[in-house]
């Protein structure tokens, strides 16, 4: 299997990441919303869309 040095390396530092929050999916979102909001770009947010009815019954 084919492996990519800069893949591997997002892997290892989501992971370290990861670690540092214990994996606590709550905690690593609060940590990654609070970079995005010190980082002082531009955040754009769309709502979620919902499931058109009809295609999945």
């Amino acid at each position: 299997m084919y492996k990519d040095a800069i893949i591997e390396e997002i892997h290892k530092i989501r992971e370290a990441h990861a670690k540092e929050f214990n994996y606590d999916l709550q905690a690593i979102c609060d940590d990654l919303r609070r970079k995005e909001s010190a980082s002082g770009r531009l955040i754009i947010s769309q709502p979620l869309k919902q499931p058109r009815s009809g295609l999945h019954q």
